[in-house]
């Protein structure tokens, strides 16, 4: 298992910070940096603004990686010639991961004046697309939410771009297994891992393709603090958003995206007490007070940072590659640092 490092947003790092971040990962042993990607600052720019500074560190510079981007924001076209460019720059060492984000969701269509469409027949149009414009090929293709009539990615030779599909739920995982490099999961348990790597090689045995080819990566939150309160309030406040959504589900929604992801954890009744508080008014304080320490603890670490480890790896058990997603337990550098260093591959850093 391979051992990468994810910093977002959240973190509120400045350029220069990336950079000197960038440069400690690698002195730390991590094999890949990573990012997820919203309407902020461009990923794909990112990810070459940190291979950059880890090729002051490393010879050619560590593997970075999208994990995901959400393929609202761009064409097809536009993602293999975004990512075509990184990784020719790095020389193969960047990884793309496209996802649905909030596709699923009506009011997010909207607001990017999307048509009511199916996020399953999205995915697969993006992958089948943008693969095959990455590989060289000139693309003509007709489905239900992509069309391209004999377009050509115009960079010789074709760099090679893997693609990763953001799955959660059996039929994406399907998906990636049918089509994809690999698949990029989140807050899963280890068992969670387990139920992934089957649905991804069903789908791999319906394409006829080698199930152990397809790489599987996923993010796991750590939070370190010597205050483990601290920690675990800063984790809880990180996970709210996914868990529970930001506003109140109907049951539709409860049977898509990061609720139903929860729910198929065993998470339910703890979701909907949850819930009950959010009808009564409930601060996003006093949630994050009572938000359950056993789910926490099922998908991530919160504490001090001498078990880190030991429960990063027992999360991460059957995935290729594990991600250190960094959750700050205070709003400064050295909470990120904590986080690095107790969970550094090279332990002796």
């Amino acid at each position: 298992m391979e051992i990468g490092l994810g910093l977002d947003s959240t973190l509120n790092l400045s350029w220069k910070d990336q950079t000197q971040l960038s440069m400690e990962a690698a002195n730390l042993g991590y094999t890949s940096l990573w990012t997820p990607e919203g309407t902020g600052h461009d990923s794909f720019q990112l990810s070459l603004h940190r291979w950059t500074a880890t090729c002051n560190v490393i010879d050619g510079g560590l593997t970075t990686g999208i994990s995901v981007s959400p393929v609202m924001y761009r064409t097809p076209v536009a993602f293999a010639m975004a990512g075509g460019t990184v990784s020719d720059i790095t020389h193969g060492k960047f990884i793309m991961g496209i996802g649905s984000g909030g596709a699923y969701r009506p009011r997010t269509r909207k607001a990017l004046g999307m048509p009511n469409l199916s996020t399953l027949e999205l995915m697969k149009d993006y992958l089948i697309t943008t693969m095959s414009l990455l590989h060289g090929n000139e693309v003509k293709y007709a489905g239900e939410t992509v069309t391209l009539e004999g377009t050509k990615l115009g960079i010789t030779p074709p760099p090679r771009t893997p693609v990763y599909l953001g799955s959660l739920g059996p039929k994406m995982l399907n998906l990636a297994g049918e089509f994809a490099d690999g698949a990029c999961l989140n807050w899963c348990s280890p068992e969670q891992v387990e139920w992934s790597r089957k649905q991804i090689i069903a789908g791999a045995k319906k394409a006829s393709r080698d199930p152990s080819q397809i790489k599987l990566a996923e993010y796991i939150r750590i939070c370190v603090d010597d205050d483990e309160d601290t920690a675990r309030i800063a984790f809880a406040k990180a996970t709210m958003g996914y868990a529970l959504g930001d506003k109140i589900p109907s049951e539709r929604e409860r049977q898509m995206g990061y609720r139903a992801h929860f729910e198929r954890m065993g998470f339910t009744d703890d979701l909907a007490e949850l819930d009950k508080m959010r009808r009564r008014g409930a601060t996003q304080d006093e949630l994050a007070e009572a938000f359950p320490a056993n789910l926490l603890k099922t998908v991530g670490y919160y504490g001090t940072p001498h078990n880190a480890m030991r429960e990063f790896k027992r999360i991460g058990s059957g995935l290729d590659t594990a991600i250190v997603r960094v959750v700050a337990a205070r709003n400064n550098i050295d909470s990120v640092r904590a986080v690095m260093e107790a969970c550094a591959p090279n332990q002796n850093s």
